[in-house]
């Protein structure tokens, strides 16, 4: 069994020794130390190994020498920038309202810069953030402030990210529980070590995976306003296509008056999609409720749970039900991106497949490709009759294509998405991803090949290109 302890170490000689005699004298393994005295001089991360029995005792030991965090007791070092005049005793002031706070100070940087002010950083050591607020206000009366955020471009030596105050701030945006944020607080520390490890800067990561959850936040409840659009094929079959702000698409196909989904969207929008298909289909409850999921990705599985039959290839079958079962899905096995996928997982609630009985897979697994798509079955539904290609892994493995070439439609997941057709929101949102993951495809390369694979299998005629972001491609083969 393995447990992540974030503990609050005292930071004087032989902290770590006594943590470490501690996991020892029980029996337990330590896998992972991480510890960033320029980031938090106090928080230590540790995973450690053993038993239920054993990890439980260590809980007991470390809560008795003070090591293991109170979450009622959310210190954390806040960086702060004081505007002074350039004239001696300036900072007094300031340094005495420090002192009636009770704020120790971790980090003091000035530097003169040729005019009548000099901005001194301070890094102040806060149990009680609620009263960061009332300090402000009370500095605002002797000089202009401001609170110097972990993404700012300047150049800071010390103490320029905070773990608890980065996480408190996402928790806050999209509105996590405390399990989830004390959980989302390992995962930023995985994500830290990632970059340490490979001598990556973390400013332009941590102010994506702070925007993106700011455009998730923004886009809840009342300002959730997807692009719905409705794409006649016959008089009895019709597609609707709902492109959200964040996320994938949700395509429906009604034919012959039954519905078919196409991937589902990211799982903190669950309640606005449930509200959307009831407007567009006010007899919802009544339907059976079928989705086809294109691939495993986190942006497309968020409501597969509320379905009663999921189609999938037999890939995306097998890593769902490796999430089931508490395993690493097909993103968490790169070390680089996995860090940032239980982020995405965490901001946007995403829970694995609750019945894995509920999994249907029409096609045989079709082991290792050796092609950029390869045909691997038929899939009917109402008037609709599509050959389906399996990608040989270019986006993600078990991505799969559906082309139905007497109606002339083709619903191409990641593999094919029209770039052109996305709103100002959604291109917003599709500029992070590649941030926080290095790249959204597991082989760009591959993928190129796959993209133009898919337009390759298009006979000639008019053709309706659903991709799952952006608007519906219209798209013509000449003979």
């Amino acid at each position: 069994m393995k447990k992540t302890y974030v503990t609050s170490m005292p930071d004087h000689i032989g902290a770590f020794l006594k943590a470490s005699q501690c996991f020892s004298a029980l029996g337990i393994n330590i896998t992972r130390v991480s510890y960033n005295k320029a980031v938090d001089s106090h928080t230590l991360f540790i995973d450690a190994e053993g038993t239920e029995e054993q990890l439980k005792k260590a809980d007991i030991e470390l809560e008795k020498i003070g090591y293991l965090q109170n979450n009622a007791n959310r210190t954390s070092v806040v960086l702060i920038e004081f505007c002074l005049r350039d004239i001696p005793g300036s900072v007094t002031d300031v340094l005495k309202l420090i002192n009636d706070f009770n704020f120790n100070i971790s980090y003091i940087s000035s530097q003169e810069n040729g005019t009548d002010y000099q901005l001194f950083k301070m890094g102040l050591y806060v149990e009680n953030l609620e009263k960061i607020s009332e300090f402000l206000k009370a500095v605002e009366k002797l000089c202009r402030v401001r609170v110097i955020d972990y993404n700012s471009s300047e150049k800071i030596f010390d103490n320029s990210i905070f773990y608890n105050t980065y996480v408190m701030g996402l928790a806050k945006t999209v509105g996590l529980s405390e399990n989830d944020s004390s959980e989302l607080l390992v995962h930023v520390n995985l994500a830290m070590q990632t970059l340490d490890e490979h001598g990556l800067s973390p400013y332009r990561t941590f102010d994506s995976i702070s925007k993106f959850a700011e455009l998730l936040g923004a886009c809840k409840g009342k300002a959730f306003m997807p692009r719905i659009s409705v794409h006649k094929v016959t008089e009895d079959t019709e597609i609707t296509l709902i492109e959200p702000p964040c996320g994938s698409n949700t395509i429906i196909i009604n034919s012959r008056g039954e519905l078919l989904f196409v991937d589902s969207g990211y799982a903190c929008y669950s309640q606005e999609m449930f509200s959307l298909f009831h407007e567009l289909f006010p007899d919802f409850d009544k339907r059976e409720k079928k989705v086809l999921v294109t691939h495993a990705d986190v942006d497309h599985c968020g409501l597969l749970s509320s379905f009663d039959e999921i189609v999938a290839s037999a890939k995306t079958a097998a890593c769902l039900k490796n999430e089931h079962l508490g395993n690493d899905g097909y993103r968490e096995k790169n070390p680089l991106h996995k860090p940032y996928i239980n982020i995405c997982k965490i901001l946007t609630s995403y829970q694995p497949v609750t019945d894995p009985d509920r999994i249907v897979v029409p096609w045989n697994d079709s082991g290792d490709l050796t092609e950029p798509l390869t045909q691997i079955g038929f899939y009917d539904f109402g008037e609709l009759h599509f050959e389906v290609y399996e990608g040989k892994g270019g986006h993600l493995p078990g991505e799969i294509v559906l082309i139905d070439y007497t109606h002339h439609i083709a619903f191409t997941g990641d593999i094919y998405i029209n770039v052109h057709g996305l709103t100002q929101e959604q291109a917003r949102y599709n500029q992070y991803a590649p941030i926080l993951m290095t790249s959204v495809d597991t082989s760009p390369a591959l993928c190129a090949e796959e993209r133009r694979a898919v337009l390759q299998r298009l006979g000639v005629g008019k053709w309706q290109v659903f991709g799952s972001h952006g608007f519906k491609k219209d798209y013509a083969v000449n003979a």
